[in-house]
This record gives C-alpha cells, sequence and structure tokens, in this order.
C-alpha cells in the first residue's frame, strides 16, 4: 500500500509543510512522486516516520534523529528497544499519578502523608540494570541504600536540586552559553559536586567523583535519548558533556 502525504500528515498528527522539509532535508523521503508531484509514502516509510516522531518526542534535534535513525537500522529492534522504554515510563508516570493521587486524597481528609507512598514511581530504580552493568552491583546497592534511607524532607530537596541542575543547563544550552564560559564552568562545578555526594558513584567515597565518571557520563547525556531529554535534547546534552570535559581538563578548579 501507499499513502498520500496528505493522508500521512493526517493520521501522524503533522503538516504536509512538515513532510515535505523532512523530505528536502533527507530526513524522510517519499517512496514515490506521481506524475502530478504528489508525494505518496509506503511500509517503510511510515516505520521510519513513526520512529522520527518517538525520537523528537525525546527532544532530539533532526541532525541527532537521522543519525540515530542511520545507526540503528534494523528498525524492528530499535523499535523494541524504544517500547521497552515506552513501557517502562508508562508503568512509572502510572505509579506517579497514583501517588499524587493519594497524596491530594489525604490532604483532603486532613490525615498525615505518607513517605512510602508519596515518592513511588519518583525514585531511580528504574536504572537498575544499567547501573550494575555500567557500574557495579555495589555501586547501585549503596545508591539505593542512600536513597531509601532519606527521610521524606530529604528526597525533595535532592529532587529539587536536581531538576534546578537540569533546568538551569537546558537554559545556558539555549542561550548558546559557551561551554568554557564562566558560567558553564560554574553549571559543570555544581554537577561534579552533585555527583560527589551519591553514594556509589565512582570516587564518592572520597567526596571526588572521578574525571572517567565525569567524561562517561557527559557521552552517556549525549548518546541516550532519555538523558539528553533532562538537559533540552541533543543540543543540550552536547552542551552538557562539553563543559563537563572542559572542567575536567582545565584541572576541575574550585
Amino acid at each position: 500500500m501507499r499513502w498520500s502525504i496528505h493522508e500521512i500528515a493526517k493520521h501522524a498528527g503533522t503538516t504536509t509543510r512538515t513532510l515535505r522539509h523532512y523530505d528536502h532535508i533527507g530526513l524522510l523521503q517519499p517512496s514515490d512522486v506521481g506524475a502530478n508531484g504528489y508525494r505518496y509514502y509506503d511500509d517503510a516509510a511510515l516505520v521510519r516516520l513513526q520512529r522520527i516522531l518517538l525520537l523528537r518526542e525525546l527532544g532530539l534535534g533532526l541532525p541527532a534523529i537521522a543519525e540515530v535513525i542511520d545507526r540503528e537500522a534494523d528498525a524492528p529492534a530499535a523499535l523494541r528497544t524504544h517500547l521497552t522504554w515506552l513501557r517502562r515510563e508508562s508503568e512509572r508516570i502510572s505509579r506517579q499519578i497514583a501517588s499524587v493521587e493519594t497524596t491530594i486524597s489525604t490532604l483532603e481528609k486532613g490525615e498525615g502523608v505518607m513517605a512510602e507512598t508519596m515518592f513511588d514511581g519518583f525514585d531511580h530504580t528504574q536504572y537498575k540494570d544499567e547501573v550494575e552493568q555500567r557500574w557495579g552491583k555495589n555501586a547501585y546497592a549503596r545508591s539505593d541504600e542512600w536513597w531509601r534511607g532519606m527521610s521524606e524532607a530529604e528526597r525533595s530537596e535532592w529532587m529539587q536540586r536536581q531538576k534546578s541542575l537540569a533546568d538551569d543547563w537546558a537554559d545556558a544550552a539555549q542561550r548558546g552559553i559557551a561551554p568554557g564560559s564562566d558560567e558553564a564552568q560554574n553549571l559543570a562545578r555544581r554537577h561534579a559536586a552533585w555527583l560527589s555526594g551519591i553514594p556509589g558513584t565512582p570516587g564518592s567515597e572520597k567526596g571526588r567523583a572521578t574525571d572517567e565518571y565525569l567524561l562517561g557520563l557527559g557521552e552517556m547525556y549525549v548518546a541516550d535519548p532519555r538523558f539528553a531529554a533532562n538537559y533540552g535534547g541533543n543540543d543540550g546534552a552536547t552542551f552538557v558533556r562539553d563543559a563537563l570535559r572542559t572542567f575536567v581538563e582545565n584541572g576541575r578548579p574550585e
């Protein structure tokens, strides 16, 4: 089967102008162009468009999307990976919704909130396997013990600190701040201090996350769309990576 550009735009919730732009930059070319100049798309083009839209929702820019799709040519395998992530996110969001609903109900009844339930879905356990694979089981066990040992107020404060840092990174990237600027390096210093305070991270036992850990995380922020989304997408993650690299190369000045 093949579909016209107008049919695809309608089904995908996008515009024909967007699809023409994707064609112009080589991101999504029609499978056929009729004698009348109309663009038509086949099954393979629809699958590619689905992947483009999924990656856009993660905050990736179009050049990064093209790179990801070209690198992962096996569409079914790539979509299975994305589906796994979507399901995890769906489960986490469902837990958050239930947690917030419980908090609202508790407050309306004038009862005391329960830390055991109000932060469900906000923790980092969805990354357990990845943390263990990258940095060992002891790293996850220590960080998990630290997280669960926090009081309600401590967790809330830590989450706010994390969000504030991510927001400041994204804002600086959007304003075009240079990675080596004083502002970017201050953010890198804050980032290193934040990571150094998490038990289980390499170097945390000495209160100083290792250079290798900072550089490795920077690369991971760029390579993994889930983390890039925290910093405004691929461009933001690239800015964070470059600023951290500069911070390390300059000897991590205090």
